[in-house]
């Protein structure tokens, strides 16, 4: 990957250096951002804060390069990141990761070309169609209805789809999954190219996937051609701090170029910008030994909670479909039925009683994400706080009713939206003509056989249930029903009992 070959280089630190020499020269500013260096900052922030972080909240001044046509600092702080991640070019982002697939959508596909991805895609993606125009192939992951997960696509639904639709311009994959479950990316790879378009790849959760031989294979090492990273998600980089890699001769790199100055903002945080460099270095002159460190506090954990009575742990055993043949050891969820408890309570009771806090709870189990800045004591608190959580059940058991249990009929629930609505329901219009188009609020009972204007995706398990353009079925709302009554979230939904759909679809 280059990482070692050219060790000397890894050493610079050029957008970081640069920033930090400008926010320590002293001058009379006269740009934005209007707080002057912190002079101006309100006292709770400073409170918060101190002063330091606004010395270096600075603007596009000539040494600090600029993020669309960089020739200096940014230009140098991506080719460092290009040659440790394997790309031939990388992009700085500071707008999330989010707005790297909507570029990555936009400098592939236009107006009514066909995009082949999956239905448990992030949110971005549906955005990235309304922006472009495409028109969505959507694909079925495979889904596991024991754990409630689902999973990967497989090579043979991306094959199928690329059999029917040979005028596809771009695959896109989810890879790892939320939970940590990788699908054959290789395979889907090779297909793509097969027919000369490139494979686009969220890897949003898996920008250490490159550091330790134990993780699955990174996307630019199985031959994507896009890859977008959220490196604050699970490396060392600020919140909302990603990088987009491309490599190969499939995508335009002018026109992702512009398609990220469409959708990233004109005055892009230097401090975000700064951390991605910093970041970079960090992996470079450490990476292994971070990983190794992060991989055996991972390995630490997933022994002690097997332990414990009435826990259950997704491991690599249960990759056995074509959607999920590897998976993410430090990513860890938690199966916490036999304990009586939904996910949504034992979360409840970790977080605000046991100093333990969930990234996401779901409706019978909890995933943590463990990365390099975890600690054996994070372990420690993690283990113990599970231990007195199976404790307090088994007490609560024995001295009454047990308060936080399982809600009648939750168990039998199946929270897979794609059987409510399954992939081929009627798309009347494209998501960029439905979300353009003129629309109403209708209550959710009035909503069936209208045309959903809006993205509506219920948490757990965040896959999309309706996308612009898509009829509204009688069991989607029946799933909807269910959700809210079960204690889920539905993000897209108005005042949480309406929907906005197309106002004229007949």
């Amino acid at each position: 990957m280059g990482q070692r070959e050219n060790l000397g280089n890894q050493r610079e630190l050029p957008l970081l250096e640069a920033l930090q020499q400008c926010a320590q020269r002293p001058h009379a500013p006269f740009y934005t951002p209007g707080h002057k260096r912190g002079r101006g900052i309100p006292q709770p922030m400073r409170n918060l804060l101190g002063d330091r972080p606004f010395l270096a909240d600075l603007p596009e001044l000539p040494e600090l390069d600029n993020l669309f046509t960089p020739e200096g600092a940014i230009l140098r702080a991506q080719a460092l990141a290009a040659d440790l991640f394997g790309a031939a070019q990388t992009w700085f982002l500071a707008n999330g990761s989010t707005c790297g697939i909507e570029a990555a959508v936009l400098a592939t596909c236009g107006p009514g070309d066909l995009l082949i991805l999956p239905r448990n895609c992030h949110q971005a993606a549906i955005a990235a169609l309304i922006l472009s125009g495409a028109t969505p192939v959507f694909l079925s992951p495979d889904y596991d209805a024991e754990w409630g997960i689902a999973h990967s696509v497989s090579p043979a639904a991306v094959a199928a789809a690329l059999a029917q639709h040979p005028r596809a311009k771009a695959v896109m994959l989810v890879y790892p999954t939320y939970y940590g479950a990788c699908g054959d990316i290789g395979a889907i790879a090779q297909l793509a190219h097969q027919h000369s378009i490139p494979l686009i790849v969220d890897e949003a959760h898996g920008a250490h996937f490159a550091f330790h031989a134990d993780f699955p294979t990174a996307s630019l090492a199985a031959g994507a051609d896009i890859v977008v990273q959220s490196t604050h998600k699970v490396l060392g980089a600020m919140t909302q701090a990603s990088m987009l890699h491309c490599q190969g001769d499939r995508v335009d790199a002018d026109r992702l170029s512009r398609a990220l100055r469409l959708v990233q903002s004109t005055s892009p945080s230097y401090l975000l910008l700064a951390s991605l460099d910093a970041a970079r270095w960090q992996l470079a002159q450490h990476g292994s030994e971070l990983m190794q460190h992060t991989l055996d506090l991972a390995a630490i954990a997933r022994t002690e909670l097997a332990q414990i009575p009435g826990l259950q742990l997704l491991t690599a055993n249960h990759a056995s479909t074509p959607g999920f043949v590897a998976l993410d050891p430090t990513r860890l969820t938690v199966d916490v039925r036999a304990l009586g408890l939904s996910g949504f309570a034992a979360d409840e009771i970790l977080h605000t009683q046991l100093g333990v806090t969930a990234e996401l709870p779901a409706l019978t189990h909890l995933t943590f994400i463990l990365s390099l800045g975890n600690t054996p004591q994070d372990i420690q608190q993690l283990v113990q706080g599970f231990r007195t959580l199976a404790q307090s059940v088994q007490q609560t058991d024995r001295d009454g009713p047990q308060a936080e249990t399982l809600r009648p009929g939750l168990a039998a629930f199946s929270w897979n939206p794609l059987e409510a609505n399954p992939i081929g329901a009627e798309q009347s219009l494209s998501p960029r003509a439905a979300f353009l188009a003129a629309s109403e609020v209708v209550p959710l009972e009035q909503a069936g056989d209208r045309l959903s204007a809006e993205t509506v995706c219920p948490y757990p398990p965040g896959i999309p249930l309706l996308i612009p353009g898509e009829r509204i079925s009688s069991g989607a709302l029946q799933y909807l029903d269910a959700v809210l009554k079960h204690g889920g979230t539905v993000t897209g939904l108005i005042g949480g009992q309406s929907l906005r759909v197309v106002q004229h679809d007949g």
